[in-house]
């Protein structure tokens, strides 16, 4: 059985969102490029595996008939009258060849990564490409066109599984807590930038959950600025006794880049320092572990964290210096980096950042923990 499992396509690469969208496809490959150069793909305990496209009954299992309709349309050719009405067209959704054979191939490999974990077939499997947590029933949204997260974990569901899922994207994980708002059988923890700051606006403390489901919706949103320090402090505050309370079957975590100082589209602080003491934290858990890519909008950011991130999973230390193709191939995307991790972690002297901090993780054990701790 290999330690870890990383799911990758070339496929992922034929799709264009369009030149001056921020989501760039190739990036999937840089972080395969880098992976291969650093020689883990030779590890006899690692396994590569190339995912295929899911099933539509798999996305009906969460998206409508009508929306699936429209998305197969498109990759015949057929434009719908009102694309607007299904969040497509220019701007963050663009309609571009191919791009529900993309979806239901992201979707098919988070599923894969499912089904690996459950059939105790590796421990941890990495879906680089999945993560897209704000597609909604009948629509898409914030560069996503199907929900993977949302139909991996129905699938584990379907199995009997209790989930846990804990979502470090920079964006909140939106349309994973509406599909389990109502629901005990999944607990739902997103860390992300203020909703009064970013999209998708959603992700206040005071969304938790309704009716089966109240308590388990926790939302940790953070001051732009915040930095190494805060954020790790605020995770360990709140994810660690969760999982302990709640005592999950599976874990599902969504590992976005966006989260970063230098990514161009929001405003958290984050280094390589941060986020892999929470990426070695959510391992340590020691629970069968399906893992998800997400956002991230500088290359380099990607490249390196995932890299650094789908090592913690494997067990392997990476020395810090790049080997020659991995600074090659980010050097071709106007990157001469030659380190792996970051210099140093980010400090931040604006107080709002530890208050909002301190403000979020506080309500959280007043109304969550507490409450998980008297039903144990």
């Amino acid at each position: 059985m290999p330690k870890a499992v990383f799911l990758y396509s070339d496929e992922f690469a034929h799709y264009d969102y369009g030149l001056t969208h921020p989501l760039k496809m190739r990036r999937l490959r840089l972080v395969y490029e880098l992976l291969h150069a650093y020689g883990v793909f030779a590890d006899p305990d690692v396994a590569l595996i190339e995912p295929k496209p899911a099933r539509e009954e798999d996305a009906r299992s969460f998206h409508t008939e009508d929306y699936l309709a429209v998305l197969r349309a498109l990759d015949e050719g057929i434009y719908p009258s009102n694309p607007y009405a299904y969040g497509l067209g220019p701007g963050d959704n663009p309609i571009f060849p191919g791009l529900y054979r993309l979806a239901l191939l992201i979707t098919g490999s988070s599923l894969e990564a499912a089904r690996l974990v459950d059939a105790r077939e590796t421990p941890v499997a990495f879906s680089v490409a999945g993560g897209l947590h704000h597609a909604l029933p009948h629509r898409a949204s914030g560069f996503c066109y199907l929900d993977d997260p949302v139909i991996a974990i129905k699938w584990l569901l379907e199995r009997g599984h209790r989930v846990a899922y804990v979502d470090i994207d920079a964006h909140h994980g939106d349309g994973v807590q509406l599909a389990f708002y109502d629901t005990d059988r999944v607990l739902t923890i997103s860390l992300h930038e203020d909703g009064r700051f970013l999209f998708p606006g959603t992700g206040f403390v005071d969304e938790l959950g309704e009716g089966a489901g109240y308590g388990y919706s926790v939302n940790v949103p953070l001051y732009p600025g915040t930095d190494d320090e805060t954020y790790v402090w605020a995770f360990e505050e709140i994810v660690p006794p969760l999982i302990e309370l709640y005592r999950p079957d599976v874990l599902v975590t969504q590992l976005g880049v966006d989260s970063f100082a230098t990514d161009p589209l929001t405003d958290l602080r984050l280094t390589t320092h941060g986020y892999t003491r929470v990426v070695a934290r959510l391992k340590s858990f020691g629970l069968p572990w399906v893992a998800l890519g997400g956002g991230g909008y500088n290359l380099s950011n990607v490249a390196r964290a995932w890299t650094l991130a789908f090592a913690i999973m494997c067990g392997i230390e990476l020395p810090d210096e790049l080997p020659p193709a991995g600074r090659d191939a980010l050097r071709r995307e106007g990157f001469d980096v030659r380190h792996l991790r970051d210099p140093e972690p980010t400090t931040s002297s604006d107080p709002r950042v530890r208050e909002q901090a301190e403000k979020s993780v506080r309500y959280i054990q007043e109304h969550v923990l507490r409450r998980l701790a008297a039903r144990s």
